[in-house]
Formats: C-alpha cells, sequence, structure tokens
C-alpha cells in the first residue's frame, strides 16, 4: 500500500536495486491452457521483472498477471521490495518493470518526471485506507464510528501498552499513515502503537473478535480478511486531500483507485506483456477471491491459474 521518502541515498539504493535483480525469484507457474494461450506475437516477447509487496491482494494480482504473461511466452521474474521510493528507486535502476497495484497517492511522480516510470492507468480496485473497530463493537456502541465520539470511547481501548489511553494500532512501516496527524488534529486520548506487519494487524482484529475485547486499528480494503472477520470503519470528515504528507489531520484517508505503474521499456516494447499490463483490471471481489486461496494454504501460480480458467473472457480482453 504508498508510501515512504526515499530511503537511502540514491547511490546506494541504485546499488541494492541492481542487488535485487540477481536475487529475484522466478514468478512459479502452471501448464499454460486455452484460457492463457499464447496469441499473435507472444513468441517476441520479453524479459520482465514485477515488483511484489508484503499484502497477499497484491500477490493475487501479481500472480495473475505472471500466469497470464508466461503462458504468452514472455520472461517473468518476481522481485520483492518494500513499497513506494525502493521500488521506484529499482524501477529508476531498470531491476523491476511493473508495480501492478500502487498506493502511494501521487508520490511517484517525482521518478515519473525524471522518465523512470509511467503511470499506465487504474487496476480495478478500489483502495480504501482507515481506522477500524470489529463489527461487534459497532453493533453495541452505533456512534462509535462517528470519529467526534473516539474520546468518549477511549477508556473501552486501554490496555498494557497503552499507557492510560486508548490504544490506537497503526499500520506496519512503509504504509500510507497519517494516523499521528489524526491523533494530534483531532485531540484524540490514544496513544499510537506501531505494528510490523499487515499479520500483527490481523491478529489485533482476530483476537477483538473471538473475544468480544476492544481495538482499535489500521486497516484497509480491498483485503480478504474482512470477509472473515468484518470490520467496521470509523468515519472522519470527508476527505480534501491526496498527498498524505500534505494532510492535515482533520480529515479522512481518500478512497483511492489503485493504479499501476510500469517502466518504459514495457511501454515501449509493444509485446503481449505491453498489452496485459495496459488492460489487466479486475474487481476488489476478484482479489479477494484469489487472495483468500493463497491464505488457505493454495500456491500462489496454482490459485491464479483456477481464477484465469474461470475468466477465459476477461483474460483475452487483456490480450487485445
Amino acid at each position: 500500500m504508498t508510501r515512504n521518502k526515499k530511503v537511502a541515498a540514491k547511490a546506494s539504493v541504485l546499488a541494492a536495486a541492481a542487488a535485487l535483480l540477481l536475487s529475484a525469484c522466478g514468478g512459479a507457474g502452471v501448464d499454460a491452457n486455452a484460457s492463457a494461450a499464447p496469441t499473435g506475437d507472444a513468441a517476441a516477447c520479453g524479459s520482465y521483472a514485477i515488483a511484489m509487496h508484503a499484502w497477499v491482494g497484491y500477490t493475487a494480482s501479481a500472480q495473475v498477471v505472471t500466469e497470464v504473461a508466461k503462458a504468452n511466452g514472455c520472461d517473468i521474474s518476481q522481485v520483492t521490495l518494500e513499497e513506494a521510493g525502493v521500488t521506484y528507486d529499482a524501477m529508476e535502476a531498470g531491476s523491476v518493470d511493473v508495480v501492478i497495484e500502487d498506493w502511494g497517492g501521487g508520490r511517484w511522480k517525482e521518478w515519473a518526471d525524471r522518465g523512470a516510470l509511467v503511470e499506465v492507468g487504474p487496476n480495478g480496485n478500489i483502495g480504501l485506507i482507515g481506522m477500524y473497530v470489529p463489527q461487534w463493537m459497532a453493533d453495541e456502541y452505533p456512534d462509535i464510528t462517528d470519529s467526534a465520539n473516539l474520546n468518549k470511547y477511549a477508556d473501552l481501548f486501554k490496555n498494557d501498552e497503552s499507557k492510560g489511553k486508548g490504544a490506537w494500532y497503526e499500520g506496519p512501516p512503509g504504509y500510507t499513515t497519517i494516523g499521528e496527524k489524526l491523533v494530534a488534529a483531532n485531540k484524540l486520548n490514544y496513544t499510537i502503537i506501531s505494528t510490523g506487519s499487515e499479520q500483527a494487524l490481523i491478529d489485533v482484529f482476530t483476537k477483538a473478535d473471538a473475544d468480544k475485547t476492544a481495538a482499535l486499528g489500521y486497516f484497509y480494503e480491498p483485503q480478504n480478511f474482512l470477509a472473515k472477520v468484518p470490520l467496521a470503519r470509523i468515519k472522519f470528515p470527508a476527505n480534501d486531500w491526496t498527498d498524505a504528507e500534505k494532510a492535515s489531520g482533520l480529515t479522512d484517508y481518500p478512497e483511492s483507485p489503485l493504479i499501476k505503474l510500469a517502466t518504459p521499456k514495457v511501454m515501449d516494447a509493444n509485446d503481449a506483456f505491453t498489452k496485459i499490463v495496459k488492460n489487466f483490471s479486475w474487481t476488489n471481489a476478484d482479489q479477494n477471491e484469489v487472495a483468500a486461496d493463497i491464505e488457505s494454504g493454495t500456491d500462489p501460480a496454482v490459485a491464479a491459474q483456477k481464477w484465469i480458467d474461470a475468466h477465459a473472457d476477461v483474460v483475452a480482453g487483456w490480450l487485445k
């Protein structure tokens, strides 16, 4: 999801990006079939690297693109990276060619201005970041989802980590967040507690749902976890910003159509991969379906191929 300024001097980042290319793991694949069969000039498709970010929804999208591309003659590798600045630097260094789901809110524009990457367009998913509570809390305290009432309920969220205030669980490092601004600007009686991963947030909400204990934490859609543990989003005043660094903290996160980014190499090739990247689009429900299979233990390539087989008409449209 988005998210960071450059985290190192340019020279060292570019060197790291080059090293990452050498260690990139190839995307797991399965045998091509009729639903993703090579078409047209597939034999001329080049070699490309797709950035892999650390949440299962992204894995679902990237793996579907990987399998369709491989079935159409492309040589695809996958490179695991932190989001935002590091990934954009890797694209500039030439070690990554595509980000299939960007939550950066336009932070990539600096790299686009230098010609390192291109905004390809939306991927069909709509992202919504926010602060959430378990649905049982919204059912029991109907006005708790109004941010103006958060201080009224702060005592419910106290725990051993929160220093006498309500516990406010934040997103992992690297994720787009304005949590500190929200707490400060709205004078909320909460202590921000950092979480180290998406899984840590999931654990917080899973326990709160099972034990019927209070929890307030950062989360986002699309995310197939919401089909297992319903959450209710806290509503702050309507969003009035697009750049998280410029947000006042007085208004909510924006609804964000998620976009695809690619290097000029991809856009200029005009091969099967160019077509796939340009045309790839699916819904939150599509992503959640594949992500749920992956989370249940299915190999990502197998989960992706299952969706491809069931949506041959959609895949065919990506290859036009």
